[in-house]
């Protein structure tokens, strides 16, 4: 195993969990994964509307349920944590904040380029920043502009392939193309590391991400530059991930050929367990809402068939009938619940 090095920031397992929303990594995901050695991530899209999907304030009630689980998260581990934040959330800006506030150990940020992420640290802020990318030529951009703007180079950076679930950062149409898996990508923005470091005398460790489930993977991944693993899926089907049993066990019940890829409201292309719910929406059957929310600066709420927030929200609670669950693509060879122990002793061992 490599050793991974985010700035000081040092964890026993180079494995960083994915930060899955919503309500699926909270403090009792984040916590367990940072007590064995790895790096939790709390999940923070939604994260107001947990306790009352009714509140009138959302941005209020999200920046006040992220310090709340930040809080309940520190009460339970001693180890790293951080927050995965989605540069499209309409309240971006303010949740930013408040982690950075909250002294949460790393931020990390896809779903969008993070052109202005340094702007919101502090003199003496020790919060690491940590992009999400899924070509080399993002990950250019966002170094150009943090340098040229901020004088801030990213503390790492995660490589995202199009075997993930949840939201992809590609077109649809370009998900089976050679050139964007993640074994092409990722060397490519290793060597971009490599370059960055001769020229700022910085390490910045990159992260493979997006279906990484077995040691098989984990190995390759080191192989081709990799000094770390983000892994979001198995960690579903575990005692320890605060999604309803239901939840769980859509997961564990799903076979192949139910994993799809669907077109989210908010403009981007998700890898999710298809139901009843998606079949409906599939057939044209809208499900009629008011946008309380706002929640993506990117969500077409006029022409959306259903709100992802209620509908992801409500998958959470166990209620599939009005949600769906994202799901990484190989996640149909996942056939049980165990424990975060188990799933990165799987995925280290012999390593």
């Amino acid at each position: 195993m490599k050793t991974l090095n985010i700035d000081g920031l040092i964890p026993k397992i180079s494995l960083i969990q994915g930060g899955m929303s919503v309500g699926i990594s909270l403090d009792n995901l984040a916590s367990a994964v940072a007590n064995e050695g790895a790096i939790g991530i709390i999940g923070t899209a939604g994260i107001g509307l947990l306790e009352n999907d009714k509140v009138k304030n959302v941005k209020e009630a999200n920046i006040e349920g992220l310090k709340k689980i930040i809080r309940k998260t520190k009460e339970k581990t001693k180890g790293i944590i951080g927050v995965n934040i989605m540069v499209a959330l309409s309240d971006y800006a303010e949740l930013v904040k408040t982690a950075i506030k909250e002294e949460i150990d790393l931020i990390i940020s896809g779903a969008g380029l993070p052109l202005n992420l340094p702007s919101f640290l502090e003199k003496d802020s020790k919060t690491k920043l940590v992009p999400i990318v899924s070509s080399l030529k993002a990950a250019q951009v966002i170094v150009k502009r943090w340098w040229q703007h901020y004088k801030y180079l990213p503390d790492a950076i995660i490589v995202e392939g199009p075997d993930a679930g949840g939201h992809l950062g590609y077109k649809k149409e370009d998900l089976q193309k050679e050139e964007v898996q993640l074994e092409h990508t990722l060397p490519q923005v290793v060597k971009f590391a490599e370059e960055l470091k001769k020229e700022h005398n910085k390490d910045i460790p990159i992260i493979a991400a997006g279906g990484i489930n077995s040691p098989e993977k984990v190995k390759k991944m080191f192989s081709l530059g990799a000094s770390g693993i983000q892994v979001g899926t198995p960690f579903i089907a575990t005692h320890e991930c605060d999604a309803d049993i239901k939840f769980k066990q859509a997961l564990i019940d799903a076979k192949e050929e139910d994993i799809i890829i669907i077109d989210s409201p908010v403009g981007l292309p998700g890898r999710a367990i298809k139901n009843k719910f998606l079949e409906e929406v599939e057939k044209g059957e809208r499900k009629p809402f008011i946008c309380n929310f706002h929640c993506i600066k990117t969500c077409n709420f006029v022409d959306a068939p259903y709100c992802i927030a209620q509908a992801l929200l409500n998958a959470a609670r166990g209620n599939l009938d009005e949600g769906f669950v994202f799901v990484g693509k190989y996640g149909y060879k996942i056939d049980k619940i165990t424990s975060v122990k188990e799933v990165i002793n799987n995925l280290f061992q012999d390593i």
